[in-house]
């Protein structure tokens, strides 16, 4: 597990892509727990028409799948690099394990998160909590999702979330739970070791 605190978007980009492509049979999966600076990011079939009125923030097309979504300060970013074909999953089990992952630590916590169909992501009373934008390549993925923990949500607005008119968005820090992202992180990792069957190893490399 990587902590990387605030990583500039394009960069941990690119450094995300490079160990993709340097990746061998032997190389472990990484987990890279950040926060992003205020940025907007259209995945691969962003439509520029989802922005409705950027203003002073960064708009960076990304090679992610979804729409528009919104990451700044206060929001937790789990990057999951992982070998698929050798954790014998697919796309879908992907999916459903990083859902699932974080509907586990709101429901420990009393709150009941939900998934919705043909909307990736997670909801609690019908507000998008969680995002999530995948790539794989070379039977890997990078990107992942990102967790809404006590954050500025004003940028939300300038944009149609994940493509959604009207989507609203909402946090922990509103349904009374009060982890800083590091705390949201440690949870959540915990949670993604579970589902994915992998050992972590705090500020290391994580081993499947």
């Amino acid at each position: 597990m990587r902590e990387l605190g605030i990583s500039d978007y394009a960069g941990t980009w690119q450094k995300m892509r490079h160990v993709i492509d340097a990746r061998t049979d032997a190389s472990p999966d990484e987990l890279w727990l950040l926060e992003h600076p205020r940025v907007f990011t259209l995945g691969q079939a962003g439509r520029t028409e989802h922005v409705l009125d950027a203003g002073d923030i960064p708009v960076v097309k990304s090679d992610r799948g979804g729409q528009v979504t919104y990451h700044g300060p206060g929001q937790l970013i789990a990057y999951l690099l992982m070998d698929l074909r050798r954790k014998g999953i697919g796309v879908r089990q992907l999916v459903d394990g990083l859902e699932q992952s974080v509907i586990d630590i709101l429901s420990a916590e009393g709150v009941a998160g939900a998934r919705r169909a043909g909307a990736p992501g997670v909801y609690v009373q019908g507000r998008k909590i969680c995002a999530l934008g995948l790539r794989i390549r070379n039977g890997c993925s990078y990107h992942g999702l990102a967790l809404n923990v006590s954050m500025d949500v004003e940028p939300f607005q300038r944009i149609d979330p994940c493509g959604y008119r009207d989507l609203e968005v909402t946090q922990l820090r509103d349904h009374a739970i009060a982890w800083d992202v590091r705390e949201a992180g440690r949870r959540l990792s915990v949670a993604f070791a579970r589902h994915f069957a992998f050992r972590v190893q705090p500020d290391a490399e994580t081993a499947a």
